[in-house]
């Protein structure tokens, strides 16, 4: 069964960029603290990476976080979501308007511009599709920005969430929560590594 999975990493005091995020600061001042585990050694960080890739059928971001990704100091072959990984699922970017180009065009982009709700149906069907083609479950997955992870959670469209909690106090930034209905999670699994405490919680 395919899933709808929010992950993203997040500061204790709730951010998940640094202050002044902007297509040439893309975590924003000290937010590059947060994704310190993506890039550590320690071989549980290792496995939450391996497996929260493995399971991604499709991928959900929002436009400001696809001009940082797309723009001149952005994903690489040897940095992005999947890098170093098996495979690359489709990307779904939630948007007013396409953009006029594409650098990574090595990857597969759709631009969905009807909404954050048609987006993640579009990027369902493709996870679908996927799980099809390979014989496995595979997920959605909101990788952010914390605005589109803040209004799925609000709107009741994500299954799970899980966080990556860095050991670091950023005092402003994009914050990750700001307000809405209440939700209930079920907490499934805690991993505690030097660099992250991995949260994984079923959204009830």
């Amino acid at each position: 069964m395919t899933r709808i999975i929010a992950d993203i990493s997040v500061s204790l005091d709730g951010f998940v960029t640094g202050p002044d995020p902007g297509p040439d600061n893309g975590l924003g001042t000290g937010g590059e603290a947060l994704h310190t585990w993506a890039f550590s050694d320690d071989p549980d960080d290792r496995r939450v990476l391996r497996e929260a890739t493995a399971r991604s059928g499709a991928v959900v971001l929002g436009r400001r976080l696809f001009d940082v990704v797309d723009g001149p100091g952005g994903w690489d072959d040897e940095v992005g979501y999947g890098a170093g990984e098996v495979g690359k699922p489709a990307f779904v970017v939630v948007t007013s308007a396409p953009p006029e180009s594409v650098r990574l065009t090595n990857l597969d982009w759709t631009f969905v511009t009807t909404g954050l709700s048609d987006a993640i149906g579009v990027a369902r069907r493709r996870a679908e599709e996927a799980s099809s083609a390979s014989g496995q479950d595979l997920d959605v997955v909101l990788m952010g920005g914390g605005a589109v992870i803040g209004s799925a959670i609000a709107a009741g469209l994500v299954d799970v969430l899980t966080l990556h909690l860095a050991p670091v106090v950023l005092g402003a930034g994009t914050p990750l929560f700001t307000g809405g209905a209440p939700r209930t999670l079920v907490r499934r699994s805690v991993t505690a590594t030097t660099t992250a405490t991995h949260l994984t919680y079923d959204v009830v």
